[in-house]
């Protein structure tokens, strides 16, 4: 990879990681299903200008339900009940861990034995979390969260199909599905008032993140990633999400203050290590060809 689009890539994955900052900032002064349609509000503003993508409707309304407004839903639901920014970076790339499970479920595909260990690797590593799960995190929080990385995998399996298709624009089409589902659920849970008071008091800190998740973390995000993808294999662009937990836990901990005890250290390794088991590729190695004397020599 080219020093630039190296750096492209390491860009990608540190807005992707700070990006739980921002949530954290926004649910202070909005309520969750109300930043989501925010959120998506703001990013499907290009659609006034942007074609929509060759994919039939019924499959960006589908994939932008399970992909966008059920993930995110969860994601911001699990943080405004006790899931800390820095450990909803790492438990959201459990979405790998689920992937693989629901490509053999639905697809047929047989894990591996590198990424059946790597499963087994990020399992240990989030019932180690749930042991020590306690202060600044809740059970309800991890469960959530979990819920959302689930529902990142079922919309992995769903985009396989789609083909080659230009994936920024299918973003800022898809970016429109979330709006109306996250006003209704917004009216109805969160309450009228609450959505008065949100939007007529805005601090800078708040419009500040709905311009990241927006702006950075939707369009910018997806659109250097789709420009990699577009000039790299996938298996070359993917790993450079491991950095995401990384990037996510340490502008937490600058932000936040955010704490790691010795358990949540030790589940954040496991689940690292098996995020790694599944995702890299290991060089195969071929064995040389041992001459044996007086046999003919064979042209290359």
């Amino acid at each position: 990879m080219r020093p630039a689009h190296l750096a492209l890539a390491v860009m990608v994955a540190l807005l992707w990681g700070f990006n739980f900052v921002p949530i954290k900032a926004g649910l202070t002064d909005y309520p969750p299903f109300l930043l989501l349609a925010l959120r998506f509000g703001l990013a499907a503003i290009p659609a006034l200008f942007v074609p929509p993508p060759a994919v039939p409707w019924l499959r960006i309304v589908l994939i932008g339900i399970v992909h966008f407004t059920a993930q995110f839903s969860l994601l911001f639901l699990g943080m405004a009940h006790g899931m800390p920014p820095g450990l909803a970076s790492l438990v959201m790339q459990s979405q790998a861990f689920f992937t693989v499970l629901f490509a053999n479920l639905f697809l047929r595909e047989i894990p591996t034995a590198r990424q059946g260990l790597g499963m087994a690797l990020a399992l240990a590593g989030l019932v180690v979390i749930a042991t020590g799960i306690g202060g600044d995190a809740s059970y309800l929080g991890l469960a959530l969260t979990l819920g959302a990385a689930a529902s990142w995998a079922c919309g992995n399996i769903m985009v396989r199909g789609l083909g080659k298709v230009d994936m920024l624009r299918f973003v800022i089409w898809a970016s429109l599905v979330p709006i109306a589902p996250a006003l209704v659920l917004s009216l109805i849970f969160e309450g009228p008032q609450a959505i008065v008071q949100s939007l007529g008091h805005p601090s800078l800190a708040g419009l500040a993140s709905i311009l990241y998740l927006g702006v950075l973390s939707t369009l910018a995000g997806w659109g250097m990633w789709n420009y990699l993808l577009k000039l790299y294999p996938a298996s070359t662009v993917a790993p450079f999400a491991l950095l995401i937990p990384p990037f996510g836990a340490g502008a937490a901990a600058l932000v936040y203050g955010e704490g790691f005890g010795l358990s949540r250290l030790c589940g954040m390794a496991l689940i690292m290590a098996g995020l790694a088991a599944i995702s890299l590729r290991l060089p195969r190695w071929q064995a040389r060809a041992v001459p044996v004397p007086g046999a003919p020599i064979r042209p290359n």
